[in-house]
């Protein structure tokens, strides 16, 4: 039945959305492989993100505390490879190159109030007490005390991008708890969280708000609950099923909303700021849309997802549709009350409003379908939602095993936020494709293709009247990957992780997106479609230097142009193949093989030399 679906799925030249339809956006005349050439609206803002764990490793260097995130890592078996942010991209010591290859993308950029706004970086550096690179943010006992190296690193790298006229967006938490606040209290699973993270965003206003006028409080805050203490796949590596996500998520919007008040109260009038959370949804679409169960389902998918955080915050309270589901499976259960927290009339006062922008994270989208999770001993944020999640097998998958390139979705998923939250500011603070190659290509045609067709979907949904206002590529640099480690990149730039150094090299796409920037859009066929061919010309310079930075190594490497050999040459669209099991290999010839073949080679001419003298006697 469901192949079926899925057959009559593909047949159909157009879709509409599920029950959240806005009025003003037909969606049956939404044709997904159209292309539209335009323009963004004067003063527009353009980016890239980074985040401090992912790339700034010194992670014990200048009185920095251990984080959840350093802990979790040093655990075998987190990580693939297990990898750690021990170092990573060295951007504790390299943080004057952020504003350097930000500038490199920004260039040419007119100035003046005509060209794009903000021209910049948003700068995802998380700062937080006895956690991120030496700052002792707040006092969390009599003893512990501010760290002003760490206030001295970012005070340089706020200055660094300001005087290269690239405006900071500063998210305060980008995962990384301090493991001290995780073991002394259970992290955010304790309310007491609240106050320490105000107390920490607080001074952050206090040191750096002068400078900074932008404010997420929390990056992802889905992953930070689910991954974080449902399935225990990110740090701190908690499996709380069926309570654990909810608690988390609870306390954490509590935290938002005190920050946001704190700030609003103490320091709006002095700074002129802008507080907001970035929430990262993907889209989800009904595998039938003309069976109304998929089109709940679907609809659950998104309340499920980003409604969770969306709607208190713009609405005071969580969906109905989750008090629902959670209630009804908390009683099955023989649960006296229901596993989703409630917010009381205070609080809910206190939440609703608290957002002056929406930031939002988007990668891919999923096919929904109807599917009934009996209620038992397995309850969980994922049964609970009573439904699956579908791919098309014909959807691109460059990198990362849950990342498709849907860019249809993108259009959707931002009517859907028009529609459901009255039209906030959106500032898109991250989108971006990963590779997961056995080579490294830096003349990344996909990830080129990839911002092609998404920018071009937040293009028109500007277009149907959604109120977005800047867009943020993820990511700056290839960087540590979490869970995955070192084995996606998601970088405009190359970071070679083998050398001590972390060299970065410019991938094809940094002059793809430049060229867009630059034109603040597509502003027509002839002109976007040289952008990929010039882009591609540029890179062969970036390879050879690559290539010879790993030949000076004294490795041996080959050379790939789409799986197949060739001989590289000048121009040449080459891929270096720098697989771990294939340095691994060289390595164990080198240090193993080698030595091996030669200590037998002495012996069997001591044997053979042996043989000869013999003979003669």
């Amino acid at each position: 039945m469901l192949q079926q679906s899925i057959l009559k799925m593909y047949h159909m030249l157009a879709l509409v959305l599920c029950v959240s339809a806005s009025e003003d956006f037909d969606w049956t005349k939404n044709d997904r492989r159209s292309f539209y050439y335009g323009t963004f609206p004067t003063g527009f803002s353009w980016g890239a993100g980074s985040s401090a764990y992912q790339t700034e490793g010194a992670w014990n260097i200048d009185g920095k505390g251990m984080s959840i995130w350093d802990s979790f890592v040093h655990k075998k078996g987190k990580i693939i490879s297990n990898d750690t942010g021990d170092s990573s991209c060295e951007g504790y010591y390299k943080f004057k190159y952020t504003a350097v290859y930000c500038g490199e993308i920004m260039d040419g950029l007119p100035i003046g109030p005509s060209g794009p706004r903000h021209r910049g970086q948003s700068d995802q550096e998380a700062t937080w007490p006895n956690g991120q690179n030496g700052f002792y943010c707040l006092k969390v006992t009599e003893d512990e005390h501010i760290n002003e190296k760490g206030i001295k690193y970012y005070n340089d790298l706020i200055n660094m991008l300001l005087d290269n006229k690239i405006t900071p967006i500063v998210t305060l938490y980008h995962w990384d708890l301090p493991q001290m606040l995780q073991e002394k209290y259970g992290g955010w699973q304790n309310v007491s969280m609240v106050n320490y993270f105000n107390d920490f965003a607080n001074l952050c206003f206090e040191r750096f708000g002068n400078r900074v006028k932008y404010w997420v409080t929390f990056n992802n805050p889905w992953s930070i609950a689910v991954e974080g203490y449902e399935t225990g796949e990110h740090a701190p590596g908690l499996r709380i099923k069926g309570r654990g996500a909810y608690k988390a998520a609870h306390h954490i919007i509590k935290a938002h909303a005190k920050v946001w008040h704190t700030y609003d109260m103490q320091w709006r009038s002095k700074q002129k700021g802008l507080v907001g959370i970035s929430l990262t949804a993907e889209w989800g679409e009904p595998v039938d849309i003309t069976n109304q169960r998929d089109i709940e389902a679907a609809e659950r998918y998104l309340q499920f997802y980003m409604g969770w955080f969306a709607t208190p915050i713009f609405h005071g309270d969580y969906p109905q549709i989750m008090k629902d589901y959670i209630g009804r499976k908390s009683g099955q259960q023989g649960l006296g009350t229901s596993r989703l927290p409630v917010f009381s009339p205070q609080e809910k006062s206190y939440i609703k409003g608290t957002c002056d922008f929406l930031g939002l994270g988007h990668f891919t989208s999923r096919y929904i379908t109807q599917k009934n999770y009996p209620s038992g001993l397995e309850d969980s944020y994922f049964s609970d939602r009573d439904l699956a999640e579908l791919v098309d097998p014909q959807w691109p998958d460059p990198g990362s095993e849950w990342l498709y390139s849907v860019p249809w979705g993108f259009r959707r998923l931002l009517n859907f936020v028009k529609t459901q939250y009255g039209n906030p500011m959106i500032y898109i603070t991250e989108n971006g494709v990963s590779e997961k190659m056995l080579c490294t290509d830096l003349c990344d045609d996909w990830r080129m293709q990839y911002f092609k067709d998404y920018i071009n979907e937040m293009l028109k949904a500007i277009k149907d009247g959604v109120n977005v206002k800047g867009y943020t590529a993820w990511s700056l640099l290839d960087n540590f990957e979490w869970d995955e480690g070192y084995s996606e990149r998601f970088g405009l730039y190359y970071v070679d992780f083998r050398n001590k150094n972390k060299p970065r090299y410019p991938k094809a796409s940094v002059q793809y997106y430049k060229r867009i920037i630059s034109s603040n859009g597509f502003p027509n066929q002839r002109e976007v479609e040289s952008w990929k061919r010039k882009a591609i010309e540029t890179c062969s310079s970036s390879n050879q230097l690559l290539a010879a930075a790993f030949m000076s190594m004294g490795a041996f490497y080959r050379f790939a142009k789409r799986g197949q050999l060739i001989e590289p040459q000048k121009h040449t669209y080459i891929s270096i193949c720098v697989s771990d099991p294939l340095i691994g290999h060289m390595e164990m010839v080198t240090e193993i093989v080698i030595p091996t073949v030669c200590t037998l080679c002495i012996l069997l001419s001591a044997v053979f030399l042996m043989f000869l003298l013999r003979g003669r006697l």
